[in-house]
């Protein structure tokens, strides 16, 4: 029987119900055939199908072992149904809740990631998918975490166990931090270490025999002696017993020792009483007489200016007679007589410690005055060197609690530092781009990351001081500039992009690239390994060619350091060669830089010789250094001997390997000086050579000049937005905000071919760690904010429309969109 478990009626609608009875007899020929009764009801020219949810799922979960604190994901794709089907996972039968344990995470395409797996993780977890129809259970995978066995702490050595000799000692460990659970790898080694050993054997003291008696002395006694060396005492061994002396009457007692009488001891007693009554009269006396002749004088003390540390001199004895509190010292006479150094008296009760006191913590933008010895005022730098290394934790959250204190402070932060090497704007809930003129580095911020209702005075900045580079190992290398971006504590609601420029070569599988992050007080931190991001880590960093993109939330200061992991490993340098605009003497200076290959290293180097009245000789050019401890090598060629002569003894100059390697020193140059034997010699034309020893080099072919003016080099970078710095709004944006929303909202559902948001990352190179846009609340938006920060200024509309269009998604209105703008 099938029929119609239930009829509505909708008015205007007619809704008719129908029941049929089959036969046996139909089954019993008709076995082998699926039978399913379909519901079909017309409404006008609509079709409606009766709800039904499939029984095979298109994934399934796969058991797994895992160690300790691993990223575990388990795969579900559920069974296609009318309607869709929601999705749920069991642990143990148990509903698994990731608001209640966040060591789970379920993403929009229904996969489970366990973030880092416990012990008490280890399961059976199942995918159920349910709609109002059925229920569907998929088959149960089994996780099982494993601990591999980790070695305890060596004992110490036993003593040795041979008393006297040869032996061996010993210390153990055991296999128990951790023991090995769950089939986990027991530990690898021994669990005893031997260690042959000596032990010195102990000999006793034995006396030698007794010498022969001494002659008989005044005292009617003689002696005679031994020693304990027959043999002495080693090695822990025990001394002799007995006298070393020993003594005899040498007369049979006919002479006998007579004692000292009493009456002797009183007369010895009583002399030296007499000497120290003496000595304690004269004292007495000698005090009396000093103290009668000095008591009527009187005595200025008069102290000079080296002594008393330029104060004026002062009299005792009219300063006793004065009102000290109505006579104030006279400060100014006393500083301007002064011309020598000041010497502070340290009393060690009064100090104050005064490191936790607020009064010390730095302002912002405050200068210090420096009176010299010449009363002259000289302006010092700022206090400190990052403003967002002096906020305190109050200042985090007044940056929260109120918007316009935080526009304030950071609009004067950014319009203290270097215009050439900082942008700054307001921004709100629309986002905007902010970009640094080439240097390579920018930040994007996309609609929807500052929480509705705020405005945030955001910046960026390069920051040039070699002090404020991160300290690097000597197999470590500085691969980008240090960049802030702020205001710092800022609540951001999706990740920021910040972009910055960097040095490496073949950063796929040379290198081992940390992203550090500089702290509140200075120190740096790790943040990041590129390419081992996981759930626990803030940032995503996209590395291309020559830039790299930090996807975060937390504004502060960055930086990349690399470590080569294999001989092949490179850094690309910038060559610059410079001169003088106009030479006035005779000595003509060129100036050779190697520099990292960043837009903001050259940068900073063009405006340097700009103010030393400089020009590029050549065009710069591009030397892949490696990591092979040779140095680089620099030397000049063909210089004309008739008109000049090289200053330079040596036939070369060299730089050496670390001082490279390292790139803690920005504006890294060396000079070549040579000589003009006449002077009215004006052309100048050489040959400069810049290699790494057995490496790679260039050539630079230097023609000039000196008194006509030459075309000047174009120094642009060549960068299409160097006059922009700060965009605002939609127009921030190359990709409409509707062709946005229409692409987030057909690419974040999971699609059954595949056709979503995974493929897009696929296709666009950015699926290296597809879980960092799987917990995203909109995985295609944050794909294509990324995109956007890779192509900037164009946004390369016609690649994205291409890679859609093989996605085939025809539903994005690309094409005229591409047309459009």
């Amino acid at each position: 029987m099938c029929a119609v478990p239930a009829c509505l009626s909708l008015s205007p609608v007619s809704i008719i119900c129908h029941s049929i009875s089959v036969p046996l007899s139909f089954f019993v020929f008709h076995y082998l055939f699926l039978y399913v009764c379909v519901c079909v009801v017309w409404a006008l020219s609509f079709l409606f199908l009766s709800p039904d949810l499939k029984k095979s799922f298109e994934q399934e979960p796969l058991g797994k072992e895992v160690s300790l604190e691993q990223e575990v994901l388990l795969q579900c794709r559920p069974p296609e149904g009318i309607p869709a089907a929601e999705v749920e996972w069991l642990k143990n039968e148990e509903v698994i809740d990731p608001a209640e344990d966040r060591n789970f995470y379920i993403t929009i395409d229904h996969n489970l990631i366990i973030k880092q797996a416990r012990l008490s993780d280890t399961a059976n977890y199942t995918c159920v998918a349910k709609n109002i129809v059925a229920k569907r259970r998929s088959t149960t995978a089994t996780v099982i975490v494993y601990v591999n066995g980790g070695w305890s702490t060596w004992t110490e050595w036993s003593p040795c166990n041979s008393r006297c000799g040869r032996g061996f000692q010993k210390r153990t460990r055991s296999c128990t931090n951790p023991a090995p659970l769950n089939g986990g790898l027991p530990c690898d080694g021994q669990a005893i270490h031997k260690l042959p050993c000596t032990t010195l054997c102990t000999v006793d003291g034995v006396w030698t025999d007794w010498s022969k008696w001494s002659a008989c002395g005044t005292e009617c006694t003689q002696w005679r002696r031994r020693e304990c060396n027959n043999p002495a005492p080693k090695n822990g061994g025990k001394d002799c017993e007995g006298l070393v002396l020993q003594s005899q009457n040498c007369t049979d007692g006919l002479c006998m020792q007579t004692a000292p009488s009493t009456d002797d001891v009183a007369l010895y007693v009583g002399i030296v009483i007499a000497v120290i009554m003496c000595l304690v009269i004269s004292v007495i006396v000698a005090l009396f007489v000093y103290r009668k002749t000095h008591r009527d004088f009187d005595s200025d003390i008069i102290d000079t200016s080296a002594l008393n540390g330029g104060f004026q001199s002062v009299n005792i004895k009219t300063a006793r007679s004065a009102d000290l509190l109505t006579a104030p010292p006279d400060l100014t006479n006393a500083a301007a007589m002064y011309r020598g150094p000041v010497y502070a008296l340290h009393d060690v009760s009064d100090k104050i410690p005064m490191t936790n006191s607020p009064l010390l913590d730095p302002l912002p933008n405050l200068k210090i005055k420096v009176y010299n010895s010449s009363g002259l005022v000289t302006p010092q730098d700022d206090l400190g060197g990052d403003f967002t290394s002096k906020l305190s934790p109050k200042v985090t959250q007044s940056l929260l609690d109120n918007s316009d204190t935080m526009n304030l402070r950071n609009q004067s932060l950014a319009r203290t530092r270097d215009p050439s090497c900082t942008a700054h704007g307001s921004f709100n809930n629309q986002g905007g781009h902010l970009i640094v003129p080439n240097s390579g580095v920018s930040l994007l911020v996309p609609a929807g990351a500052v929480p509705h209702g705020r405005v945030y005075e955001m910046y960026v900045t390069v920051h040039r001081k070699d002090s404020l580079r991160p300290p690097v190992e000597d197999i470590q290398t500085v691969l980008s500039p240090v960049v802030s971006c702020g205001p710092p504590g800022a609540l951001l609601t999706r990740p920021v992009i910040l972009t910055i420029h960097h040095c490496s070569d073949n950063v796929q599988e040379d290198w081992l690239i940390q992203l550090k992050n500089q702290l509140a007080m200075g120190e740096w931190e790790d943040v990041v390994v590129v390419g081992e991001e996981n759930f626990t880590t803030p940032c995503y960093v996209q590395m291309d060619s020559e830039a790299c993109h930090i996807l975060t939330e937390t504004l502060g200061t960055y930086c990349l350091v690399g470590q080569s992991i294999g001989k092949a490993a490179a850094k690309r340098l910038k060559l610059a060669v410079f001169g003088p605009v106009s030479c006035t003497t005779l000595d003509y200076h060129i100036r050779v830089y190697c520099l990292d290959d960043t837009q903001d290293a050259l940068k900073e180097v063009l405006q340097m010789e700009t103010q030393m009245g400089g020009k590029l000789l050549d065009e710069p050019k591009t030397l892949n250094f490696k990591d092979s401890t040779h140095n680089l090598r620099l030397s000049i060629h063909d210089v004309p001997s008739a008109h000049w002569k090289s200053k330079l003894i040596a036939k070369y100059q060299e730089i050496p390997f670390y001082q490279v390697w390292s790139g803690s020193q920005r504006t890294l140059h060396c000079t070549f000086t040579l000589e003009r034997l006449s002077p009215a010699t004006t052309e100048i034309s050489c040959k400069l050579c810049v290699r790494q020893v057995e490496g790679e080099g260039q050539i630079f072919q230097l023609s000039n000049t000196l008194e006509e003016e030459v075309h000047c080099i174009d120094t642009s970078l060549m960068d299409p937005a160097s006059n922009i710095t700060t965009l605002v709004g939609p127009n921030a944006f190359r990709i409409p905000l509707s062709i946005r929303q229409k692409l987030c909202g057909s690419l974040d559902a999971p699609q059954t071919r595949g056709n979503d948001w995974r493929m897009l990352a696929h296709k666009l190179n950015l699926d290296r760690y597809l879980n960092y846009f799987a917990t995203k609340s909109s995985p295609t938006g944050v794909i294509l904010d990324l995109w956007e920060a890779q192509h900037f200024p164009d946004g390369d509309l016609n690649e994205l429309a291409t890679v859609l269009e093989e996605m085939g998604r025809h539903d994005s209105s690309l094409a005229s969109m591409t047309a459009e703008h």
